[in-house]
């Protein structure tokens, strides 16, 4: 699958939203890094993100679950 977003396209995202949805584009803090990320699955407040270009990747297959309080924000614009 090709990537949604490319690299060095700007993003808009928001914290003002109720909580994370499955499918739902999000930054991530991950080790320092913020990492834009779609929400897979959600599981006893853990997320499974998985990133859209499967092959080149760097997601949740290889970091494992992250907690939903690193959720930065959910990417709003441009709608993906």
């Amino acid at each position: 699958m090709v990537p949604t977003l490319r690299p060095g396209q700007y993003v808009v995202a928001t914290n003002l939203f109720t909580k994370p949805n499955i499918d739902d584009v999000v930054v991530v803090k991950h080790d320092r890094v913020d990492k834009i990320k779609r929400i897979k699955d959600i599981q006893q407040g853990k997320l499974f993100l998985v990133g859209d270009n499967a092959f080149h990747s760097i997601d949740s297959r290889s970091f494992g679950w992250l907690p939903q309080n690193y959720v930065v924000g959910k990417v709003v614009w441009p709608r993906v």
